[in-house]
């Protein structure tokens, strides 16, 4: 094998990380992190509490990285083997730090409690290595070059113990062994109404960048466009992104909705209090999902006025106005009930938008004609009411149709907001 490039590899050690217990959110930060300091990262391995399986897993690990950072098995358990495995793996004696011992006996002290005899074991370093502080758990990690070209990084799998220990000792370090002269910038830019491979096609020319890169994501309806640049500041790398971003906005259209952190509910909202109009929605297949996904956007109540969870048909028709004729002989799931929602919330309400869903989520009640998945959605506004028809299909699966049709709720909303027509 080739000699080990200048990049990093995660390995998460814990048996509850491959039995799915937990999630591994160690290796989701560590990963954004060497981002942020532009150290390649190519590998992450997830290894159990076993000491052969372990060795193996840093026996490979060494053969194609220089920097191995290693969360768990630094606690006084048995089954905590991180650092004991280490060093018989190197054939390196551990020894014990009097200084790690009277930490821990004082954190226990602090907390009225005194230190079990298991805890010793987490004094124990291989002869050499450095001591890496944990401020708040008893496990502390450690920096060791055990061979030249090689650093290894332990944290304990506390994740709040982690980052603190990451933040205050480990990135100094790095930075002082010549890790990090660049950063590795990301925006996402993020759409709506169109599909991956669409718009892979489309911006097929800017997918093959070296720096900076674009690289396409799908995922419950939306498609993201990661645009990452490696510079030597932040806003070096924000200028090498900023034509190529201009470039996929003009790409995607209307299908372009925000960037980084935005959401639909957050972008129509800023729409919405722009333009100082109000909103109302009616709801029945997705259950008040809709007017969730709104009031989770801080200050929302300065332009949502709320809204109607209408599952029965009585309500309907009493709360919003739906013609009772049209229930019986066009059903509640309709191109004319999902518009009478519309006007009767915004009405009733007195908003300048009302928004309407009505549909079948499954996994029951659909039929040869309005099947599972079929979902109708109305927009009244000032001066017009309209609606849209959509079919998710039943493999969608109930969560995931309810979770479609508040967005592209929302996105009807955005792109009239937008469009004024």
């Amino acid at each position: 094998m080739s000699e080990p490039s200048q990049s990093a590899e995660v390995i998460s050690v814990g048996t509850e990380l491959l039995l799915g217990e937990i999630l591994n959110s160690n290796a989701q930060f560590l990963a954004q992190q060497l981002a942020l300091l532009g150290i390649p990262h190519y590998y992450q391995t997830v290894v159990g509490d076993n000491p052969l399986r372990i060795q193996r897993a840093v026996a490979i690990a060494c053969e194609r990285s220089r920097l191995l950072i290693f969360t768990g098995g630094l606690g006084p358990t048995p089954d905590d083997l991180t650092t004991e495995t280490l060093a018989d793996f190197f054939g390196v004696p551990l020894t014990e730090r009097p200084e790690i011992l009277e930490d821990i006996a004082e954190k226990f002290a602090r907390r009225g409690r005194q230190m079990s005899p298991s805890n010793r074991k987490q004094a124990l370093l291989p002869q050499g290595a450095m001591i890496l502080p944990n401020p708040t758990g008893s496990a502390p990690g450690m920096i060791w070059q055990p061979r030249p070209g090689l650093t290894i990084l332990t944290f304990p799998g506390v994740p709040s113990e982690m980052k603190e220990m990451w933040r205050q000792t480990a990135i100094p370090f790095l930075q002082s062994q010549g890790w990090g002269q660049e950063i590795i910038y990301s925006r996402t830019l993020r759409f709506w109404g169109i599909a991956e491979s669409t718009l892979a096609e489309k911006a097929n020319s800017l997918l093959h960048l070296a720096n900076p890169t674009v690289a396409p994501y799908a995922g419950n309806g939306e498609v993201r466009l990661r645009v990452s640049a490696k510079a030597s500041t932040a806003a070096a790398a924000s200028e090498l992104i900023a034509p190529v971003q201009h470039q996929l906005q003009e790409i995607g259209g209307l299908d372009f909705y925000g960037t980084d952190e935005d959401s639909l509910a957050s972008v129509v909202g800023e729409l919405l209090e722009d333009a100082q109009q109000t909103l109302a929605v009616a709801e029945s297949c997705t259950g008040g999902g809709l007017g969730h996904l709104i009031t989770t956007i801080a200050g929302s109540s300065a332009y949502f006025k709320g809204g109607v969870i209408s599952y029965d048909n009585q309500v309907k028709v009493n709360l919003l106005g739906v013609n009772s004729e049209d229930l019986a002989q066009q059903g509640a799931v309709s191109e004319s009930v999902a518009s009478q929602m519309a006007v009767g919330v915004r009405d009733r309400l007195n908003a300048t938008w009302g928004l309407s869903i009505t549909g079948i989520a499954g996994p029951d009640g659909g039929t040869e004609t309005k099947p599972v998945g079929l979902v109708y959605i109305g927009l009244a506004g000032p001066n017009s009411v309209e609606s849209i028809r959509q079919l998710y299909g039943v493999f969608r699966g109930r969560d995931l149709i309810r979770w479609l049709s508040a967005c592209t709720a929302l996105d009807l909303l955005r792109r009239k907001l937008l469009t004024g027509c």
